[in-house]
């Protein structure tokens, strides 16, 4: 492949490994041919790759993908949501076992579901980070239990508190839950609550679309953690955080 060109003046990005500027990759189940040929086309722009809902689980090319992964630097974690079902089931310790066998370095410790106490998440953030890097989600998958901003921060804290490398506000594939209203706008005093408390780098934002996205740069700038980011979209989105899209040209276009 030939090198990207350098002759305009964008603005400046952190390479890999990241603290800032995340790109979170959902993963809906490539095959390891469309894995190998999305990461040798975008891996240095993706830091963490989902696996995501139960698809490792019953994927038999999981392990293959998740080497090729690591080839690209591109550590993966399983969904929050696999997690979730082994922990209401008192099986957390076999999917330990089973992530850490197949090559996964992070996972995702979530309550989407609304089936575990604050206590449960808490304790189950200190058990898995001996063994991951943990990234917790804040957030119910379905949208009749609305944000309460104070509350989202509150519990984004205690997750931090308890070990949680990064914590993930909720938006789903769909863009029309947690962070968004269901016209897929964004709760700005959602956002704003959040980022009083916690600090922007240990926060990855969930936006699937493009004009979330876009938002998101234009508030936060080119290192906003940007999550759930289709394997399609990422050559998209580093567009946008450069300035090179119309949506969010004026940083480029700064003197």
């Amino acid at each position: 492949m030939t090198e990207c060109p350098i002759f305009l003046r964008l603005p400046a990005r952190a390479q890999k490994p990241r603290r800032r500027g995340l790109t979170h990759v959902l993963d809906s189940g490539l095959t390891p041919a469309a894995t190998r040929a999305f990461l040798g086309q975008a891996g240095h722009l993706v830091d963490i790759v989902k696996v995501g809902w139960g698809i490792g689980y019953v994927d038999p090319a999981l392990e293959e993908r998740v080497g090729i992964c690591a080839d690209h630097d591109c550590p993966v974690s399983p969904g929050g949501t696999l997690l979730e079902l082994a922990a209401v089931q008192g099986r957390v310790s076999e999917l330990r076992d089973w992530a850490l066998k197949v090559g996964m370095t992070h996972i995702e410790v979530s309550n989407g579901l609304r089936a575990l106490t604050a206590g449960h998440k808490r304790s189950l953030i200190r058990q898995l980070a001996a063994d991951f890097v943990v990234l917790s989600e804040t957030g119910a998958k379905e949208g009749n239990h609305p944000p309460t901003p104070a509350a989202w921060a509150q519990e984004m804290e205690a997750d931090l508190d308890a070990g949680a490398s990064w914590v993930i506000a909720e938006g789903r594939e769909s863009g029309t839950v947690g962070l968004y209203h269901s016209d897929r706008g964004v709760r700005e005093d959602l956002v704003a609550t959040i980022l009083d408390r916690i600090p922007q780098d240990r926060v990855i934002f969930e936006a699937p679309g493009k004009a979330q996205q876009a938002w998101f740069i234009r508030q936060l700038g080119a290192d906003a953690n940007i999550g759930n980011v289709a394997p399609a979209g990422v050559l998209a989105l580093e567009t946008l955080r450069l300035g090179l899209r119309a949506d969010t040209a004026d940083v480029a276009l700064a003197p």
